[in-house]
């Protein structure tokens, strides 16, 4: 792998599953040299050797056990329902030192599935790169998604310091700003900031493909509205979120009630004719939205 010593972070680095964050992950590695071996296990073949064709991998294997022997570092990049299973496979190959980590979206569901199946030794280092596309796949990847967003990281007490320091030193080397925080409070803020959003958008998508066909094609013709956006969001891989919402189910219904109470209040202003509360209503997320781009997370 190109790269100077000094910059390696990593021996050798294990990616199981290799879709958008994977493959960005391996880009990040290859591009500035962060490991000598990157060893990747997917499900099926053909992701494989994409993978291979692709130059994302120096190993591929169907076996994850496989992947993550004698690995210093091994990323679950799979959904987040395979990650029990995942663990228990991997936990009898990995060696004393090694850490584990991930980039999925909800944070004690790692705890609790990965975290029994992992020998004593190996270090658990719950991560969430904050970034993304619609688009999936191994191909999907390229190494400035990363980019100027955040990546939290959600230990529990008593991790190694060396450990979380590592995982750190590699999301900030891929551009990366981190935060540290509880994993529970983590699954909270992310409810609304993530996962909300995405279950309003597959909902309106769905109210669409449930209209009359005459209708339904109008709204595709004309969807340069608001209407693009969600389709875009809609558009996310479909696994990835059921398992998001099955796992994270708590502080999603909260959210979604929350959600459910102020669109009541909308829906009873415009019923009333009410235009200076709905004119508030609007100015208020019209402020938060400039506080996005402020932040330079737009």
């Amino acid at each position: 792998m190109a790269g100077k010593t000094s910059d390696l972070l990593f021996r050798r680095v294990a990616l199981i599953g290799i879709g958008l964050i994977g493959s960005s992950l391996s880009h990040v590695i290859r591009r500035d040299g962060l490991a000598e071996h990157i060893a990747v296990a997917a499900r099926s073949q053909q992701t494989l050797d994409k993978a291979m064709e692709l130059g994302l991998a120096d190993s591929a294997t169907l076996d994850a056990g496989q992947a993550v022997a004698d690995a210093d570092l091994i990323v679950l990049c799979a959904p987040l329902g395979a990650y029990a299973g995942i663990a228990a496979a991997i936990g009898p190959a990995l060696k004393p030192g090694a850490i584990v980590s991930d980039v999925g979206s909800v944070k004690e569901a790692v705890i609790r599935d990965v975290g029994p199946h992992l020998p004593a030794g190996v270090h658990l280092v719950p991560a969430h790169p904050v970034a993304g596309t619609e688009h999936s796949g191994p191909e999907a990847g390229f190494p400035e998604l990363f980019q100027g967003r955040w990546c939290i990281l959600t230990p529990t007490a008593g991790t190694d310091a060396l450990a979380i320091d590592r995982v750190k030193m590699l999301w900030e080397r891929a551009g990366m700003l981190i935060e540290m925080m509880d994993a529970k409070h983590h699954d909270q803020v992310l409810a609304l900031t993530s996962h909300l959003p995405h279950l309003i958008a597959y909902t309106i998508v769905g109210t669409a493909t449930d209209l009359e066909e005459h209708l339904q094609q109008e709204v595709i013709k004309y969807s340069a509205g608001g209407f693009r956006d969600f389709t875009r969001i809609a558009a996310s891989d479909p696994v990835m979120w059921r398992d998001v919402f099955l796992n994270n189910r708590e502080a999603v219904l909260e959210m979604l009630g929350r959600f459910s109470e102020d669109l009541t209040a909308v829906q009873r202003a415009i019923r009333r004719g009410e235009g200076d509360t709905l004119h508030e209503i609007f100015s208020r997320a019209r402020e938060l939205r400039r506080g996005v781009i402020a932040a330079k997370q737009a």
